[in-house]
């Protein structure tokens, strides 16, 4: 049977399965249900291998093809885990668990894996192996690494691995495709400034961290316009200032915290470098004290050419060319 229509006949089963995972959503590396989900169904499947807590909860199914003259793996690859948000939204499929939802599709992804899973083992119209990888803690636990931390790549050496995003931007049904940078690195951030407090009548008393943090704010704003090469993608925002306790008293501390989004590690090595030295500087220069953690989190993705080219035509010979959006426009957001 032609790949669409199995599709076709699995799509109801499939949307039954992420209505589930969304109803019972959880977070980074606590997924009891969902990682068992997952494994009961990929054994239903007929899946070869099933492999439980690789980097604490995730899971991986290892499915024959019918020859194995290449002895190659075909990695494909989803996430889990969901988000700390609450779900407003009245759908009958709506999140159980308070303060938990799937706000990222992650149910869809896991989802998708699974229809993909099952077709792979009826089918196993392939020479070689696929390694269907479902991942934890993709929302800032950084599970890929504890999955290869684990061992993932010693017991499962994939030659290729694909992944795919859902993506509200693009147009219903399509693909879009981009070879080198799609998504930046995340990186984190925290500045403690500590100067002196006092009454907020008597200033020339107090050494102000308020004072202090605008200055440093404006100044850290100023790496990415007047340092960074305008061609190079750099992105630095501060997005927590948390000081004081009452209208008339300056408090001995400022936190702020931030994110910084890059392509390039010249560019992130230079960031990370000048935050830290403006920080020391600028709360030297008011005898203050700073306080600096950087904390590199995940890396940009970058595509590789060659296997994009490849799931490029395999999308446009499956669904043709008016389905396939070439080189959609790379986002700040990180994988």
């Amino acid at each position: 049977m032609p790949i669409k229509n199995r599709f076709a006949e699995l799509y109801p089963k499939i949307v039954k399965w992420r209505h589930d995972v969304h109803r019972n959503p959880e977070l980074q590396y606590e997924l009891t249900k969902t990682a068992a989900k997952v494994a009961d169904l990929l054994r239903s499947f007929g899946c070869d291998e099933v492999v439980e807590g690789v980097g604490k909860s995730g899971v991986v199914g290892v499915i024959h093809g019918q020859v194995d003259t290449s002895r190659r793996v075909i990695g494909l690859r989803a996430d889990m885990d969901a988000l700390p948000i609450d779900e407003k939204s009245d759908v009958l499929y709506k999140s159980e668990v308070p303060g938990v939802m799937h706000a990222c599709g992650h149910d869809g992804h896991t989802s998708m894996l699974l229809g993909a899973a099952q077709y792979l083992c009826e089918t196993r119209n392939f020479d070689g192996k696929a390694a269907v990888i479902f991942q934890p803690a993709e929302e800032g636990g950084a599970g890929a690494k504890a999955m290869i931390d684990d061992g993932l790549f010693e017991k499962h050496p994939c030659s290729e691995i694909y992944a795919l995003h859902n993506w509200p931007g693009l147009p219903e049904g399509t693909f879009g495709f981009k070879s080198s940078g799609l998504m930046a690195s995340s990186n984190q951030f925290d500045i403690t400034i500590t100067g002196k407090g006092g009454h907020a009548a008597m200033p020339q008393l107090c050494v102000d961290p308020i004072f202090i943090g605008s200055q440093l704010c404006q100044a850290i704003y100023g790496i990415t316009s007047r340092m960074v090469k305008p061609i190079d993608p750099a992105v630095i925002s501060i997005s927590q200032i948390k000081a004081g306790d009452s209208p008339n008293i300056i408090g001995n501390t400022l936190f702020l915290s931030g994110t910084v989004r890059t392509f390039s590690y010249e560019a992130l090595d230079l960031i990370e470098k000048k935050i830290e030295d403006l920080s020391r500087q600028i709360c030297a220069a008011y005898d203050a004290k700073a306080d600096v953690s950087f904390l590199r989190q995940y890396p940009p993705t970058i595509n590789d050419k060659k296997i994009t080219e490849y799931a490029l035509a395999v999308a446009e010979k499956l669904f043709g060319e008016k389905k396939i959006v070439m080189d959609v426009e790379p986002t700040m957001g990180a994988e």
